[in-house]
């Protein structure tokens, strides 16, 4: 079985889906890798990295879809919407295609897929059990999202994150909020504390609070009533809009009092939550930061601009985009691990096996044999009309 990797074509991305050190793995469970020339180029990776690992590398990106049975990406046509449709008359009937998708949004793109015969595997949908921590994608880039997203804010901010004691005088530390404990938000506060800011955080599942304080940082309690906030992935789950009311009340207050706001909450499939209104920005003390990493699902603050830092009454705004495009390199090795993971699991004597039974296989499949299978995406199609 042949295993294609190729360049990505989404505007700005960097990464790529196998690193050479990834190669042996997927050599061993009997895969063949054929890669697109300059496919890692942009993350550290040449083309003879590649070859010196045993990997076929191919000048003509049409000769890698031609060649392979499968093809790994870091985006796929849901999740490159624009640029992805120029492969999907590159694919043909039976072939298998795996990445970030977009699966529970981008509802078109799987049925696209789907009317051309081709399977897909989407690494948002592997589930968060312990089997498959080591594939959990997601996962591994909300690492990236956090640890960077700290970064900006620092940059940003007028003032320096470390208390210290100078000749001058000593420098109070900056203080920190973040919000959503997720992987991300997990991140964000442990890269703040190394960078000796105080940082406190909210999360409407008051599960993770013993993580937050085992950080170094504060939790933030607000008595309101979350006991069904999480959802079997982990994930947060909506909120009514009564406490989505009462929670923007209650966070006023710490919002102002801090210098930085990381905001990091996401529901997977629909718009992010709006946490940070526009009145909240406005009592924040001017040189004050909003680093709002859900920017690209709309932002958790509402005058976030996707891709854009703005400034509204002396606070800079930032919407940043992809921040895992912005550090390629381990990026790439983090996502590669993942899918290779995921592929020696599905993988045995160079045969794919789709075993629906399994956990892993039937969660993150979304389309086979011509039909979308995934009951999550299903279910969105025919609640769409599609």
């Amino acid at each position: 079985m042949k295993l294609g990797i190729i360049k990505e074509t989404f505007p700005g991305e960097t990464r790529v889906a196998a690193v050479p050190a990834t190669l042996a793995p997927l050599q061993k469970a009997g895969l063949t890798v054929i890669v697109e020339s300059g496919a890692g180029m942009a993350a550290g990776f040449p083309d003879h990295t590649y070859a010196d690992r045993g990997a076929l590398v191919v000048p003509s990106r049409a000769e890698v879809f031609a060649q392979s049975d499968l093809l790994a990406q870091v985006r796929t046509l849901g999740a490159n919407l624009e640029a992805g449709i120029t492969d999907l008359g590159l694919l043909r009937s039976g072939q298998t295609v795996l990445g970030f998708s977009d699966p529970l949004t981008s509802l078109d793109a799987a049925q696209q897929l789907a009317a051309r015969g081709v399977n897909l595997l989407a690494m948002e949908l592997i589930p968060r059990i312990t089997r498959a921590q080591s594939m959990d994608a997601l996962s591994s880039m909300a690492t990236i999202s956090g640890y960077k997203a700290v970064l900006l804010a620092a940059a940003e901010l007028p003032k320096m994150f470390p208390m210290m004691m100078t000749a001058a005088g000593t420098i109070s530390p900056a203080k920190v909020l973040v919000l959503g404990a997720g992987v991300a938000g997990l991140q964000a506060i442990a890269s703040a504390r190394r960078l000796g800011a105080v940082v406190e955080a909210y999360d409407v599942r008051a599960v993770v609070k013993e993580q937050v304080q085992s950080l170094g940082a504060k939790f933030l309690d607000l008595p309101l009533e979350t006991t069904n906030a999480q959802d079997k992935g982990g994930y947060a789950k909506a909120l009514d809009d009564e406490t989505i009311r009462k929670q923007r009340e209650l966070l006023t207050k710490a919002v102002a009092a801090n210098d930085v706001v990381i905001t990091t909450a996401a529901v997977p499939g629909k718009k992010a939550p709006v946490m940070v209104t526009r009145e909240m920005v406005e009592g924040m003390t001017p040189g004050s930061v909003v680093c709002d990493l859900a920017a690209e699902r709309g932002g958790n603050c509402e005058l976030t601009k996707p891709g854009e830092t703005i400034t509204y009454r002396e606070i800079r705004i930032m919407g940043p985009l992809n921040l895992p495009a912005t550090v390629p390199h381990h990026a790439s090795q983090m996502y590669a691990k993942n899918v290779a993971t995921l592929l020696c699991h599905l993988v045995h004597g160079g045969e794919m096996k789709l075993n629906l039974d399994d956990e892993i296989t039937r969660e993150s499949l979304v389309v086979h044999g011509g039909q979308v299978v995934n009951q999550r995406v299903k279910d969105l199609i025919a609640a769409a009309g599609h």
